[in-house]
């Protein structure tokens, strides 16, 4: 599919959660400290699991123990990670700066907004049920809303559908770049978040975005300029 309709005529606008609306690498970082505090294994440093915090557990196993998906009882540290990051998901994840006037501008201009995550329904709907930002979201669809997760743009097209809008109707905002090729195979305008997790190697030239953008604030103008 491709983008027909001018940025001017947006009805919606799409994020990602993590590293996009809101930080949650200080809970997920802790999630998976406390393991290897349990195993007597010395603390890491928050900025040890940031760059990976975009990966979820995988990535965050990956920092505190080497493990992949491949390694011998990843799937019950998996489960560990996960039982440890629902206790604490909302102590320490907090709003990004700009965020919450980027959508009540949004909300102004009789925009709609909603989110689309690969995070999976266990903790999108608690999380979102805890943080007063979500009170207002048009949608939320996460990573086991549909049989697909991002890239695959399934997901990002069952947010259009609820919101009983055309994708090309649709703008979403990523920090990784598997929201920019799903955004582009749904048909929507991609905008990346160069403010967000991205990991140490991103690119985000190389993602093909339509726009980027360096803080949230800057959503609206850019879009407005493009």
């Amino acid at each position: 599919m491709s983008l027909k309709t001018p940025v001017g005529e947006v009805k919606a606008v799409l994020f990602d959660l993590d590293g996009t609306l809101i930080d949650s690498a200080p809970d997920l970082g802790a999630a998976a400290d406390k393991m290897r505090t349990d195993r007597g294994l010395p603390s890491l440093p928050d900025a040890a699991y940031r760059p990976m915090a975009g990966a979820g557990a995988r990535g965050m196993l990956s920092v505190a123990f080497g493990m992949n998906p491949d390694s011998p009882g990843f799937d019950a540290m998996r489960e560990e990670f996960f039982v440890n990051y629902e206790r604490c998901m909302t102590e320490r994840t907090y709003v990004f700066e700009g965020v919450e006037d980027m959508l009540s501008q949004l909300e102004t201009r009789g925009v709609l907004w909603g989110v689309v995550t690969n995070k999976s329904k266990r903790f999108t709907e608690p999380l979102a049920a805890q943080m007063p930002l979500f009170t207002n979201a048009s949608v939320v669809i996460s990573g086991d809303t549909t049989p697909h997760a991002k890239p695959h743009p399934e997901p990002l097209l069952e947010a259009a559908r609820r919101l009983q809008l055309d994708p090309s109707q649709c703008v979403y905002v990523g920090d990784d770049e598997r929201d920019i090729l799903a955004a582009r195979a749904a048909g929507m305008y991609s905008v990346a978040a160069c403010y967000g997790y991205l990991g140490a190697k991103a690119d985000t030239a190389e993602w093909g975005a339509d726009l980027e953008i360096k803080s949230p604030t800057l959503l609206l103008q850019s879009l407005t300029s493009a």
